[in-house]
């Protein structure tokens, strides 16, 4: 029964494994799915997970927002700072740990400011925030990583490819800011320091720093692992407990049905038809359905063109709300905090998802 509740919680590793075991009738168990484990992915998750864990629960984010926050003295600049913090934080700590944090924090911060009213747009674009600002970097979102460490991508080419979508996105954000009518408001008021001392938060900053190395290909992957499994027990065990090890077997499970289907020859040429020359449009429509970060797993399986795979599926976070799964996060905060107004959140969500949607689609029109 526990298992069954765990599950329901985490339908898309059901799903995933689920389909793995469907595709294992066709193709049954034998050795080569050892080979189907992208264990450098695997491996770069787990270690940005526990280090973005620790730090996460050390408060560090959260003290970082409230700095900002103290030097707001309009309801735009509360705003504009709000829907920032989740942009640029996403490119480092992924957007769902931006959102995590950020969300709960702006619905806090809009309630002391006496800015309730404003939860549903400042949540939505705080979402969309998350969602493109983590497109910036390979390690914004898992889709980039994987992406990145499956393709070989350089650092180069990744940046030119997403940095004309991420600065359009930041101009729609900054438009949507300055359209708001500014009020005089008494800047939030918080209280708490961070949970860690120094020498442990600059342990945790070494991690991080080691991370950034093993993604980099500067160091090799199963080094950060053993630093940061090391770094955790010593500085904080608990971190461990908190990574997302749903995310980890989900990538596992379509790691093992993508490597089936690319084993059933007709439906990999059926696919491979599919997505040739349309890549962008196709990964859009199929994160639409799937979310993302299954879209990219999926797709990657049946094309070589990283590029428009790694253009589509962040495009694609936008749109319905199981895009980019990480825009659960902010609906499920909504639906606790004002449940009355979950109705309105969605159809806000919606609308402005397609918006901006629209428009990063005709800049990779201009740009193809």
């Amino acid at each position: 029964m526990k298992l069954l509740a765990w599950l329901k919680r985490e339908p898309v590793l059901a799903a995933a494994w689920a389909l793995a075991l469907i595709s294992a009738i066709f193709v049954p168990p034998d050795a080569a799915y050892v080979d189907y484990l992208d264990t450098r992915t695997l491996a770069l998750l787990f270690c940005l997970m526990a280090v973005m864990a620790a730090l996460q629960g050390a408060g560090l984010f959260h003290r970082a927002g409230e700095w900002l926050l103290r030097r707001t003295g309009t309801s735009r600049q509360l705003e504009a700072a709000l829907i920032f913090l989740c942009f640029f934080a996403s490119m480092l700590v992924t957007n769902d740990v931006a959102l995590i944090t950020f969300v709960p924090f702006a619905l806090e911060a809009l309630g002391m400011a006496g800015l309730t009213r404003r939860a549903i747009p400042v949540v939505t674009m705080q979402t969309i925030a998350a969602n493109l600002g983590s497109m910036a970097t390979p390690i914004g979102n898992p889709q980039n990583l994987y992406l990145y460490s499956r393709y070989h991508l350089g650092a180069g080419t990744f940046f030119t490819v997403t940095l004309p979508y991420v600065a359009l996105s930041a101009l729609l954000l900054a438009l949507f800011v300055i359209l708001q009518k500014p009020r005089p408001i008494q800047a939030p008021a918080f209280s708490g320091g961070l949970s860690y001392g120094k020498a442990r938060f600059g342990v945790q900053a070494a991690l991080f720093a080691l991370c950034l190395c093993a993604v980099a290909r500067v160091l090799n992957v199963w080094i950060a692992v053993a630093a940061v499994l090391v770094g955790m027990l010593l500085a904080d065990r608990r971190a461990l407990l908190r990574v997302d090890y749903a995310l980890l077997f989900t990538f596992a499970g379509f790691f093992v049905f993508i490597g089936n289907l690319g084993r059933m020859e007709a439906f990999s040429d059926f696919l491979r038809g599919v997505l040739a020359g349309r890549e962008v449009p196709v990964s859009i429509a199929a994160s639409q359905v799937l979310s993302n970060v299954p879209a990219a797993l999926l797709l990657s399986g049946f094309t070589e063109d990283a590029v428009s795979l790694v253009i589509g599926t962040n495009l694609g976070g936008l749109g319905t709300l199981i895009a980019s799964m990480a825009s659960l996060i902010s609906f499920k905060r909504i639906s606790l905090a004002l449940p009355e107004a979950r109705g309105r959140y969605l159809a806000y969500f919606t609308l402005a998802n397609l918006a901006f949607l629209a428009a990063l689609c005709a800049l990779w029109w201009i740009l193809r």
